[in-house]
Formats: structure tokens, C-alpha cells, sequence
């Protein structure tokens, strides 16, 4: 039988009063919790999870980074994110929280590799994948700096002191004897010609070093067979940064300025200790000058060169979008050297179908002007005479401009060229920098189209294809004059043009998926490139000074050429993952290259890679100190037929030079020779 239990009408005011009173209380404790969530740098962390410790409730963090949420005034906000250490803080009005990279994030990182992306851990081939955290801080002028010091076994070597020269980069050393020993280098999907033009010597000079995302360098012939005949060297993948979804206009500036000088000087003798030598040896100081130079001084400059960079990105609902201008003012230590370069990129990544259907759309532009100095004119400032003043005012110098040289009796008929330089003694570094303009223009337009569409109910499986090309057109302009001691009585005069366009497309498949403890991915696609190369070279004496009349006219070269390289492809990949420790790697590329003959054009390059992630296995888990360990050995097969003519295998004939001329009647006609060819090439 129950037990009934009844409370008098005042024992159940008493109650309903206090339980009001304490809920009247607890809810007088909380405040409403205001905060901003960013990452390390700087970028609001969206649909960060934030909770009240100790409670099951909980809310997300907006586009911006923001949230908000009920909490007792003395309670802590915990908030957490995929990558990032949580990070708690006591309950206040307003919070600002900076999450922090996990230490092993960075292992856990997708990292790009050809036709693909691959996890950081995955990794069977020698990969090294760096971010901008990772790159050389300082002095970037171009992208190849940025690898300064920083990837084992890549050596980075600037291949000339003029401001924005080209880098001479070497993976693991060279591997060829003729053909060229330069990495391959791919661009936001774009494979970029190596081929250097006219006026441009940097073919990383297209992009702003402050636009680069990563950097992926592939070194083991495992790691980049996927590229076949063109991959022997290495390859390096350069991604460029994008907007967010759901980001606000971001502004950002990046500038510096820079001021170079000649470390240190080869120690020469001085005028005075020249001509006390001179005597020491018992010969008479006659011959020689009264002055004191220091050519080295004369020829070089403590130079200030400067670097502005600007971007705005961001993302609307479903398009992230991001552009950057740069410019870089760059002025040699040595006189009458100087570079400026403009640089503009804009990327737009839109997505459809609920991020199905990824569409990615880049466009690069990129304006040089360089003016070339006559590098000559350093040896010749260690050779000249420094008892020798720079200029003279003797009128028998007017002939070279006024600057001293060594002058000899010259044959020519007009009265007021009675004197010449001798070219066999060393020349004023001073008269070859000022007689020498070479002004060069370099333009280049490159833009790539990607599209990657996962297929609806059957999400392990992507299609992705691109279209991309480069377009690049220079000229460069070389005067020297008549007073030059090259040149003499005439001067000289040199036009070139150069034009280079290439076209690659490509399309392939990719199958991902897992299975218990099974991991695969398997790709396999094709693709085409074209490249093309043109140019007109024009280069000839002057004119008669006395007369107008052209200067022997069998003299002048005027020479333009076109050639043109295709490459059709086939590749595939299949990656093998079993519980997460055991990793199988295999790729194949069959690449047909018309710079081969008949029967040797096909070229086939596989690899295979195995490895073992150790620091994954049961008996590893209490060692904490150790973030990866991993065993593999791997296996490949490369080729490369860059840096060979487009026509080898076959007899190319060309114009012979100017003592290959026949006389007939009153003109001159050259001959036509083969270049060098072997038919057998592979």
C-alpha cells in the first residue's frame, strides 16, 4: 500500500518561494560570452566549435571568426577546431582567442604533387613541401630566393650580380653532360617552358615572391616519373595563394628597401705602388701616369633598391577571390645596371552544387625593364693602369669619347679621326660601361582554367581537367658607340626579338576511397602541350660619319627563326594504404615527344615505392618526442629532353656566317650548312 504524504498550504509556499528565489539567483550569475577566434596569422577561424566546460551546449564560430554565448561569470569557454590546440579562457564580455597550430599538424598537411594531392604522411617518394612560414625571410626579389638554404639537397646559385638575374637551382645535383640540368618547374597546374627569353633570365620572374602559398620539390625519381621525359632534374610546384569563403575584403602591404654594396674588393696595387714597382724593377716610371684611380670605386656603387607589394582577398558565398599588384625597383652595385619589374595576379575559385562542381581561374601578368651593364668592365678595372686618370682633356682623345685609352694611328680617311683605341692593351672599365646602352622589355601574360567535378551518389570519384598557357614577348636593344674602343670609327648596333607561347591541357581521374583498413587512390589521365619559339635578330655596323653611306654591308645579320615542340602523354598513379602504416606507391607516364625521330619518339617511365610509417605501429605510441619515423625504399625511371634543339634527330640547315660568302657579280650570297643531328636520339 503507498504511503500518501500531503504538505500543508504553508510548507508549499515556503517552497515555491525559495525555488524561485534560487532560480531568480542562478540566473543572475550569467552573462552573455562576446569573441573573436583567428589563427596564428591573423585569419578569423570559421566554425570553430565554442562550449561552456562542463556542458553539453555549445555554438560555432561565423565567417568572421565571432560568437556568442550564455555562460555563469565564472565558468570557462572552451574552443576547438580540426589542426588546432584548444585553447580555454574565463568568461568575460568580450574574448579574443589565437588558436595554435597542433605540434604535429604540419606532418598531417595535404601537400600538392603532380596531378594530385597527397598527405603530408603519405608520402613514399622524397617530397619537401614548405609554406611561406618555412621560406628564407629578407631580401626576396624573385622566388628563386625564397629556396635559399631551405630544402636539403637543392643547391640555389645566382647566376649573375644584375638586379633580377636568374638563379642556376640544382636538385641532387646535375644529371646531364649536354642536355640542360634545370628542375621542371610547375606553376598553379601550368608546366612553364624552360626556355629563357631575350631580356628575361628569371623564368620565376612572373610571379610576386609575396603571391607564393607553397612550394613542393620533388627529388626522388619515384616522386617525379609522373613527369617523365622532362623530370630527370627534379621538379618544383609553385601554388599561389586564394581568397576564402565567406572572407571579408582583406587588404594586406608588403614592402621593403634594400641597400647593397660590394662586400669586399680585390686587392690591387694603387698608382703610387705601381710606380714604385715599376722602379723597384729598374725600369723608368716615364710611361707612366700621375694619378692615383681606384677603377673598382670607378665602376661601383652602394646601390638602394626598393620593393612594394599590395592584395585584397576575400571570398563571397561561393567564390574566393584574391588580387595582388608588385613592384620592384632593383639597382646594381655596379654603374649603369638597373632592373623594374610590374607584377599583377588575380585568382577566382568559385563552386557550384554544393561544392561539387570546384572551378579555379588564374591570370599572371608580368612588365620588365632591364638596363645591362657590360659586365667586362670588371675584369678590366683589375687590369688597367691606375696611374691613369679616367678622362683627358687632350683633344686626340675626342675620338674615344674622352676617356683615356691607349691610342694608336688610325688608317682612316677622315681628318678628324687621326687617332684609335688599341684593343690589345686593357680598356677604361669607365668608357665600356658609359659607351654601351643595352636596354631590354620583357611582357608576359600566363593564365590556366581548372575544373574538378565530383560525381553526385558517387562521391569517391573526381574528374578533373585544365587548360593553361604563356604567352611572352621580348625585345632588347644593344647601341655601342662609334667611340667605343670595340667599334672604332663606326658603331654598332643590335635589335632582337624574341616571342614564346606554350599551350598545355590535361584531364584525368580520380578513384579515392577506404575500406576498413584499406586506403586506395587510384589516377589516371592524358595531356598535350604544345610550345613554340620565335625571334629576329637584327645586328649590323653603323653608318659613315663623313658621308651617311651604310658601312660594308656583307656585314650585317639579319637572321629570324621559329621552331616548335609538341608532347602528347598518358600517366596514372595508384596509392595503397594499409592501417594507416604500410604505403605502396606506382605511377607510369608514356610520353611521345616530337623532338625524337620515327620509332624512337615514345619514351616510358615507371616507378614504384614502398614505405613503413613506423612511429604509427602499437609499440611506438608512449614516444612522444618522436613525430614521424618512416622506412621506405622506392624505384624509378626518368628521362629529359629538355635543353636539346626541337629538331635533332634531323638535318637542319641554316645560314652560314659572313666568312662563308661567295661573290657573284657585285653581290655577296652566304651558303647553308647542316646543324649537328643524330637520328638515333632517344
Amino acid at each position: 500500500m503507498m504511503k500518501q504524504v500531503k504538505f500543508s498550504n504553508a510548507l508549499r509556499t515556503a517552497a515555491l518561494t525559495g525555488g524561485l528565489f534560487l532560480t531568480a539567483s542562478a540566473f543572475g550569475q550569467q552573462v552573455i560570452v562576446k569573441g573573436h577566434v583567428k589563427d596564428s596569422t591573423g585569419e578569423p577561424v570559421i566554425g570553430a566549435t565554442v562550449r561552456v566546460e562542463g556542458t553539453d551546449g555549445g555554438t560555432v564560430t561565423d565567417f568572421d571568426g565571432n560568437f556568442s554565448i550564455k555562460a555563469d561569470a565564472k565558468s570557462v569557454i572552451k574552443i576547438s577546431y580540426i589542426g588546432y590546440e584548444t585553447a580555454t579562457a574565463k568568461a568575460g564580455q568580450n574574448i579574443n582567442i589565437i588558436l595554435k597550430e597542433e605540434a604535429d599538424n604540419k606532418l598531417n598537411e595535404v601537400v600538392v604533387i603532380g596531378y594530385g594531392r597527397a598527405k603530408k604522411t603519405d608520402l613514399t617518394g622524397s617530397v619537401t613541401a614548405m609554406k611561406p612560414d618555412d621560406l628564407s625571410k629578407g631580401i626576396t626579389n624573385n622566388a628563386s630566393d625564397m629556396l635559399v638554404g631551405k630544402v636539403a639537397g637543392v643547391d640555389v646559385q645566382t647566376t649573375g650580380g644584375a638586379p633580377g638575374a636568374g638563379a642556376q637551382i640544382r636538385i641532387r645535383g646535375g644529371a646531364s653532360l649536354s642536355a640542360s640540368n634545370d628542375p621542371l618547374y610547375v606553376i598553379d597546374g601550368l608546366v612553364i617552358d624552360n626556355n629563357t627569353a631575350t631580356g628575361m633570365s628569371n623564368i620565376l620572374a612572373n610571379i610576386n615572391p609575396n603571391d607564393i602559398e607553397s612550394f613542393t620539390v620533388l627529388k626522388s625519381a619515384s616522386a617525379t616519373a609522373i613527369y617523365g621525359s622532362r623530370a630527370s632534374n627534379g621538379v618544383i610546384i609553385i601554388t599561389t595563394k586564394k581568397g576564402r569563403n565567406g572572407q571579408k575584403p582583406t587588404f594586406s602591404y608588403n614592402g621593403d628597401i634594400t641597400v647593397s654594396t660590394a662586400l669586399k674588393k680585390y686587392d690591387v696595387l694603387s698608382g703610387d705602388e705601381y710606380r714604385n714597382l715599376i722602379e723597384s724593377l729598374g725600369m723608368s716610371r716615364d710611361l707612366l701616369g700621375d694619378a692615383n684611380t681606384d677603377w673598382q670605386d670607378e665602376i661601383l656603387r652602394t646601390s638602394v633598391s626598393t620593393n612594394h607589394s599590395v592584395s585584397m582577398q576575400g571570398g563571397l558565398k561561393n567564390m574566393p577571390y584574391r588580387v595582388s599588384a608588385g613592384y620592384n625597383i632593383g639597382n646594381g652595385i655596379l654603374n649603369t645596371s638597373w632592373m623594374r619589374r610590374f607584377n599583377a595576379s588575380v585568382n577566382l575559385a568559385p563552386s557550384f552544387l554544393n561544392k561539387h562542381l570546384n572551378f579555379n581561374f588564374t591570370a599572371k601578368y608580368m612588365y620588365e625593364k632591364d638596363r645591362y651593364a657590360d659586365s667586362g668592365a670588371i675584369g678590366a678595372a683589375l687590369a688597367m693602369d691606375p696611374t691613369r686618370p679616367v678622362r683627358m682633356s687632350d683633344p686626340d682623345y675626342a675620338v674615344v669619347g674622352g676617356y683615356y685609352q691607349t691610342l694608336v694611328n688610325a688608317s682612316y680617311s677622315d681628318p678628324n679621326w687621326k687617332k684609335t683605341s688599341y684593343s690589345q692593351t686593357p680598356q677604361n672599365p669607365v668608357a665600356m660601361l658609359n659607351n654601351k646602352y643595352c636596354l631590354a622589355n620583357s611582357n608576359d601574360y600566363s593564365g590556366n582554367a581548372e575544373v574538378d567535378y565530383k560525381i553526385h551518389g558517387f562521391e569517391d570519384l573526381h574528374i578533373h581537367a585544365s587548360l593553361g598557357a604563356q604567352y611572352t614577348a621580348t625585345d632588347q636593344k644593344t647601341d655601342i658607340k662609334r667611340t667605343s674602343y670595340s667599334n672604332n670609327y663606326y658603331g654598332r648596333q643590335e635589335f632582337l626579338t624574341y616571342y614564346k607561347y606554350n599551350i598545355v591541357g590535361n584531364a584525368y581521374a580520380q578513384y579515392m576511397h577506404k575500406f576498413g583498413n584499406h586506403d586506395i587512390d587510384i589516377m589516371a589521365g592524358a595531356e598535350q602541350s604544345h610550345y613554340h619559339r620565335s625571334g629576329i635578330d637584327n645586328m649590323g655596323y653603323g653608318t659613315d660619319p663623313m658621308t651617311g653611306a651604310r658601312f660594308d654591308e656583307k656585314t650585317r645579320k639579319d637572321k629570324e627563326w621559329a621552331t616548335h615542340n609538341s608532347l602528347v602523354s598518358y600517366f596514372g598513379r595508384l596509392n595503397y594504404n594499409f592501417l594507416d602504416r604500410y604505403l605502396i606507391t606506382a605511377t607510369f607516364r608514356a610520353d611521345g615527344s616530337s623532338r625524337f625521330a620515327e620509332g624512337h619518339k615514345w619514351g616510358y617511365f615507371p616507378s614504384a615505392a614502398v614505405a613503413w610509417k613506423i612511429n604509427s605501429e602499437p609499440f611506438m605510441k608512449n614516444v612522444k618526442w618522436l613525430n614521424d619515423l618512416k622506412l621506405r625504399f622506392d624505384w624509378g625511371k626518368t628521362g629529359q629532353q629538355n635543353g636539346i634543339d626541337d629538331f635533332v634527330y634531323a638535318p637542319v640547315y641554316v645560314k652560314g656566317d659572313q666568312y662563308s660568302q661567295y661573290p657573284f657579280g657585285d653581290a655577296y650570297y652566304y651558303t647553308m650548312r647542316p646543324n649537328k643531328y643524330n637520328k638515333n636520339l632517344t
